[in-house]
This record gives C-alpha cells, structure tokens and sequence, in this order.
C-alpha cells in the first residue's frame, strides 16, 4: 500500500506543481530565509517555545532552501518513484499507518506560520494522510516592532499565544486580538482558564465549520475576521454556547454582514450626499409591512444620555419634538433615555418595536452593533443608527457634513483674532472630528496665513480646555455646538475672549428636525426602496450638510458686516457645489503634502482623515489617555486605535 500512497501523492503535487506553474506562482515549498529576506522585516530574537502539537495547516514551507524542490507547493512530493526520496517517504508512511509517527518535528514560527527546520518528510507523510496537527519543537523568530500594519497584528497574536496558546485564531487587522480578548474576557499576562480555552477553541472550530460550508472561503480575509463580527454583535456569551445547528443558523443570519468586511468585494459604504427630491404625501398613506394601514407613523428614539444631560442629545430631542409638530396627529414618537451601549441598548430597541415603531433612529455611534443585531432579528423595522461609514448592511446610517459649517466658522474666527492663536475644542478622536478640525484650520488660514488652531480634546482624562487656551494666549474660541440645559456652562460655538467675558460671534447647528423630516418624508413616498443599493452588498449612509439644510450656521451681530458678507458669499458657494473646502495643496503638520494643487479629496477622503493640517498646533490622543466613554467612541468609530 505505501507504494501506492507514494504514488497517490506524487500524482497531488504534481498537479499543484502544473497549477502554480500555470498561474504564474512559485511551485515549490516557500522558504523562509528568502521569505525574511524580501520582506526586509528585521528579527529581533529567537524564543525557544518548546515541543507542543501545531496545526498542520499552519505548517506552509521549508526553513531553508535545501532540498525544498523536492516537495510542490503543498508539500506533497514530485521526485519520482525509485528514488532514494521516494523510498525514505513510502518507509515513513508504513511507520504512520502501522504506529504513527511521533517523533517530533523542528520548525521556526514566523508570523504564525512554520517552516520546518528538520521533517520534511514527516509533514509530507502526515498532510498526506490527512492529519490534523503534529508534534513539533519551535523555535520562534520574533520581527522588530514597526510601523508594519502586519508586525503590530503579529505583536498582539504574541500577547495573545501567551494567554491561549492557541494558533487557530489570526486576523488580518491591528486591533483585533485586543478586541477579541476583551470581548471573550481574556486578560493580558494571564494563562486562559483551561475550560474557558476549550470553549473558545470549539466555538470557534464550529463558527469555522459553517463558515466554511456556507461558501466563506472565498473571502479575501481569514475566519477569525468574520467571528469577531458575529461576537462584537450577537454577544460572546451567547455565541460561545451555540450548537452546530445553531451556529450555521446565525452564519447564514449575518452573512451580508460577512460580505462587507471582504475588501476584495464591492462593498463599500455607499454615500447619500443630499436627500432624495420626493412630492410630499400623507403619512396617513405609510403602509407596514403586509399591506395593514395604521394611523399613525410611530417613530421611536434611543438617547445614550437625557437632554438635560447632553448637548448631544438635546440637539436630537429639538429634533424630535420638531418632527411632532410638523407632522402633528399623523406622527407619533416614543424615547428611550440614559441608555448604556452594550448593555440594553438592544432591550431599549426591543422596547420601542414592542410599543409599535417599525422606524427607528439609535442616535448613539457607540449603539451601532446592537442596532444592527436588532435589526437582523427583526427585518420588518426600519433601524437607522447615527454614524459615519459604518459598514453594516442590515442598518443604515446618518451623519452630518458639519466640516462645512466649521470652515464658515473658521473664516470669522481668522478674519477677528488678534493673537493669530485661536483655540478649537475637540470631543473624541473619531471619523468626522478630524474633517472639523481640518476644515475649520482651513478657514482661518485662507483669510489669514499666520493664524494657528489650537486643539484640546474633551475626551482626555482630566481635560482642562480652559486652562489649556489661557496658557497659549488664545483669544477666540469654538467650543461646543450648543448648550447643554442641565449644566452651568453657558459658552458654546464660536466666541471672543475678552478679559473675565466672552463675546459670541456664531454657531453651528445640528438641524436633526429637519433631517429626520426628509428622511421620514423619503420613506413614506417610496424613494427608501430605490435608494437600496442594488447588486453586491453594501450599506447606505446619508451624509448631508449646508445644501440640504441639516445643518445651519447662525452669525451673531458681533461679527462685522464686511466678514458676514463674505461668509455668506462662501456659504452660497459651498451649497451650489462651486467652491469645494478641501481642495488644492494640503499639507499635514509633518509637512507632507496630502492633495496637491489642482485635486480635491474625495468623501470617503475626507471621513477617514486621520491626519491634522499644518496649521493645527496638538496631537491626536493616544487611546490609554482617553476617558471610558471616548474609549467606546473610539472603539466603533475612531481613527486611532487601542495600541496607538
């Protein structure tokens, strides 16, 4: 019989020698040292890990060149029958199928992936018959830290070996491990309880399974990519306790969710720039689904805070209560206040789909994965979280292009400083922030070349903004967008310092009424279903600015007339589409050119700025001097993560 394996097996690597000769890919074993080579990653040292069984899969080339040509790309054998190889090989497989081979191999791990130092054969033998692990000595070659997105990944999977031991779980970006170990209960420098470990590993051998069955092999990232998706929405403690049946169950339930986490599909966030022009209709005429009239649209609302409590959230409560009265009887809405994201985020939800809304708007960044669970769970009710760039197919998101309004504010406050050192008051360091920050340093710098910005964020411990500015001798000011009713503080958007006082000069405003207006009125006249992105899976976000009233900017009679007119001039250009912000030369605080003259950044550009303009004088915070409720913004929307 070994004789006929032999065979067998050579007949397999010839037929992926042919294949990777075919497609253009080197056929033989990947070899390390060349490997380390042409990735000019730099090794710092080598840990001796011990003996222990490795997954096989895992085991993908040889250490050194050698006799490496004698094995095709998956190791089976292409050296003919007769040789001196072929008759080492045939003898280790009569030694596997009469008593199995157990002497240990020898291999350097490198990134998560071995290559064998001595054992050949033996790995030949084992792939062929199909085995799963193997036993091996390992010796790891531990990279430099770097810049490289792939040596941080491998720095986390290191903290995370050490905790688990576990191989099976890789991922293809930075943040994950850390997210994944927070998420299961995993503490760093602490060995996994052996139950928990073995819970984990079959959760994830199960999800794998289904995953596999369901066709998601075919994506362009790894397994562990799409587990984390499913565990970040549906709740560890849940999915860790799915049978088989069951996890197939909720595979094939998140499977557009799956989709868009596959760069190599079309799956990008789709952008709404400005509200669909509808005949307006009465709601009365708003049809759930099966066709039963109701009599009134009943819209619920999810607040992370109460109004008294939030500027944020005040600004959605004006909106609600506008929604009442432009809509009078035919509308009704329902609140669920001071909710906690992750913890009954999905019970508010429930809540108001139990009181009858089917239209719901979750105002929270940091709700969006309970608000794309419940909205799997139930597909009959229209969920809309307020987000930028959120990829989720179930949901869609919404956000305002307020970066227009701050580079109007931008343009008054350069026009009126003195010191040339204006102050700007930051919340968290997520998608949108930046493009405020830019734009606003961008409009003070077009009316006035020497004038710098100041950033402070409110999202670090201890924050002092106040304080911060008083030391740098700023003059004016924009701070929050609105007050806050329950708090003392009574200095909001853009204002001037003048000795113990403040002279305010102008604000922006998160019109949230009459978003939500559009967009209910976009609903009821069908133009919601034509929006739907039609063919591969995407998600729709609507981001809409000046031009379609979701936002104002209000001037104060303190600015001067000849600075109010040219604001406004801007302003009509801005709307009318002429005059766009972030186009010519752009350069960043390292001096980097970022648009050169005669381009435009793009939208998706523009949300995922995570870089401040030459003119912006602070740092984006690192994520440990952050408070806990920015931790969490950071964590769904940021654009600096947990090791940053």
């Amino acid at each position: 019989m070994s004789a006929l394996d032999y065979n067998e097996a050579l007949k397999q690597g010839k037929k992926e020698y042919h294949a990777c000769t075919y497609k253009g890919r080197y056929p033989y074993l990947p070899v390390l040292d060349q490997i380390i080579s042409n990735s000019k990653i730099e090794i710092r040292n080598e840990q001796d890990l011990g003996t222990y069984s490795i997954p096989l899969r895992l085991v993908v080339g040889t250490a050194h060149e050698g006799r490496t040509q004698a094995f095709a790309a998956n190791f089976m054998p292409i050296m003919e029958t007769g040789s001196e190889f072929s008759a080492k090989w045939t003898a280790l497989s009569n030694s596997q199928v009469n008593e199995g081979i157990h002497d240990p191999i020898k291999v350097f791990e490198f990134m998560n992936r071995f290559y064998v130092i001595e054992g050949n054969k033996r790995v030949s033998v084992m792939k062929y018959f199909g085995a799963v692990t193997i036993r091996a000595e390992v010796i790891r070659k531990v990279p430099v830290m770097s810049s490289n997105p792939d040596v941080q990944i491998y720095y986390e999977f290191m903290e995370f070996f050490e905790c688990t031991h576990m191989n099976d779980i890789y991922f293809s970006k930075p943040g994950s491990f850390k997210s994944l170990m927070n998420l299961v209960g995993i503490k760093p420098g602490e060995e996994m309880d052996e139950i928990a470990r073995e819970n984990l590993v079959s959760s994830f051998l199960r999800f794998a399974n289904a995953f596999k069955a369901r066709g998601g092999d075919r994506f362009s990232y790894p397994t562990a990519d799409a587990y984390l998706r499913l565990i970040h929405i549906q709740n560890y403690d849940e999915v860790v306790h799915y049978s088989p049946k069951e996890m197939a169950k909720y595979v094939a339930k998140y499977w557009s969710e799956f989709e868009l986490l596959d760069e190599a599909a079309d799956t990008a966030v789709e952008l709404k720039l400005n509200p669909e022009k509808v005949t307006k209709k009465n709601l009365l005429s708003y049809l759930i689904p099966g066709g039963l009239s109701v009599d009134k649209l009943k819209v619920g609302f999810v607040y992370e805070f109460s109004p008294q409590d939030s500027q944020w959230v005040y600004g959605h409560e004006l909106g609600r209560k506008y929604l009442e009265d432009v809509f009078n009887n035919e509308l009704e809405t329902f609140v669920e206040e001071n909710i906690r994201p992750g913890v009954n985020d999905d019970e508010a939800i429930e809540a108001l789909i139990y009181q009858g809304c089917n239209l719901i708007f979750v105002t929270s960044s940091t709700m969006v994965l309970n608000s794309v669970k419940e909205a799997i769970a139930h597909p009959d009710v229209k969920i809309l979280n307020c987000s930028l760039d959120a990829s989720h197919e179930a949901i869609r998101t919404y956000f305002a292009r307020m970066y227009e309004a701050k580079f109007l504010s931008g343009l008054i406050a350069g026009a009126l400083t003195k010191t040339n050192k204006i102050g700007f008051v930051a919340g968290s360091p997520v998608r949108g922030t930046l493009s405020d920050i830019n734009a606003f340093a961008r409009g003070a710098k077009m009316v006035n070349p020497e004038a710098v910005v100041y950033v402070e964020w409110t999202g670090v411990k201890d924050s002092n903004y106040d304080e911060a500015f008083h030391k740098y001798g700023v003059d004016i000011v924009s701070d929050q967008d609105m007050i806050t009713p329950g708090r003392d503080r009574r200095q909001f958007g853009l204002y001037q310092l003048k000795g113990d006082r403040s002279v305010h000069l102008a604000m922006t405003l998160w019109h949230w009424g009459n978003f939500y207006q559009q967009l209910i009125e976009s609903i009821v006249n069908g133009s919601w279903d034509k929006q739907a992105p039609s063919g591969s899976v995407r998600s729709l976000n609507y981001w809409w600015g000046l031009s379609a009233e979701a936002i104002e900017f209000i001037m104060s009679d303190n600015v001067p007339k000849d600075t109010r007119r040219l604001v406004e001039i801007i302003r009509d250009s801005i709307i009318q589409e002429r005059y766009h912000i972030f186009s010519g030369e752009l350069k960043n605080q390292n001096g980097e050119i970022v648009s050169e003259e005669g381009e435009e950044l793009t939208p998706e550009e523009i949300i995922s700025m995570d870089y401040l303009l030459e003119n912006v004088i602070g740092r984006l915070p690192k994520y440990e001097e952050l408070n806990e409720p920015a931790r969490i913004r950071v964590m769904e929307q940021g654009v600096i993560r947990p090791e940053d």
